[in-house]
């Protein structure tokens, strides 16, 4: 009864060291900064994750010149175009005519910096040229500039310098959200003081009236917290203005003179003068 035991427990233990391998196989690996890791800068480190969000994504921008260039450039930012080859491929050229691939940049020779809406990446490391730039290595140029609310669009191919002795490239050209300077969120002095004096305003209002509504049992405008100070005010307000800003004095003459009793008087007198006897 034991061997059928043993021999389940030793497929069990091949089993999960296959599932182990096959997950550490499917794992993609990322950009590798040249030269040591200590010698990475916070910069980089930061640049490196701002770039994240555009790993998962694969770019192709296919070039047609006549009969004789017909290619298609496989792009994708700190992951392998074909993960399965193990060969850090960042950005491949694929020759339409003949099905040749040609490794432009590696992602394990990765340089990153970046200006105010910018970033630049470059895939160094990519196979040797033929007859032209002293046969050095292939490189990639990547700039990305800032366009908001793009996650990625736009990927083209600039154009190739390869009629240098040395330094040859191929400068590659997208547009991404990621490159855009982050929008300053602090709010002035002015704007906080402003909400915190709204909010309390706001309890203020809210409080009072909920405890004169459940607690004093207030019906009507008898419900706004402390109505009769506030009807008052209103009317001092009221009256201050009136005072400062009404247009003639109030002890201001009238316009006209009015018709007196005593004036009434003296003309009755005037007038019954000629019926006494002589």
């Amino acid at each position: 009864m034991s061997s059928p035991c043993c021999i389940s427990a030793v497929l069990l233990v091949f089993m999960a060291l296959a599932v182990g391998a096959r997950a550490e196989q499917s794992g993609e690996r990322s950009c590798d900064v040249i030269g040591d890791k200590s010698s990475e800068s916070q910069m980089e480190r930061a640049l490196l994750k701002k770039l994240e969000p555009l790993s998962q994504m694969r770019f192709n921008v296919t070039v047609e010149k006549g009969k004789t260039e017909n290619y298609i450039y496989q792009f994708r930012v700190c992951r392998e175009v074909n993960s399965t080859l193990q060969d850090f491929a960042g950005l491949v050229q694929t020759n339409r005519q003949n099905g040749k691939t040609t490794v432009i940049g590696r992602i394990n020779e990765t340089q990153v910096f970046n200006g105010s809406d910018w970033i630049m990446l470059i895939y160094k490391g990519g196979d040797s040229y033929g007859s032209h730039c002293s046969s050095e290595k292939r490189r990639a140029v990547i700039m990305i500039s800032c366009k908001q609310g793009v996650t990625a669009s736009s990927f083209s191919i600039v154009s190739e310098e390869r009629e240098k002795e040395q330094d040859c490239f191929y400068l590659f050209e997208m547009d991404s959200s990621v490159a855009c300077p982050a929008e300053d969120s602090h709010l002035s002095v002015g704007s906080i003081l402003l909400i915190t004096f709204a909010s309390l305003i706001a309890v203020y209002i809210i409080g009072g009236f909920l405890y004169q509504r459940l607690v004093v049992g207030a019906k009507g405008m008898e419900q706004f917290p402390h109505f009769a100070f506030w009807q008052d005010l209103g009317n001092l307000v009221a009256d201050g203005c009136d005072f400062v800003c009404r247009s003639k004095p109030r002890n201001a003459p009238a316009a006209y003179r009015g018709v007196g009793d005593d004036q009434l008087g003296e003309e009755s007198e005037e007038r019954d003068d000629h019926l006494l006897p002589m």
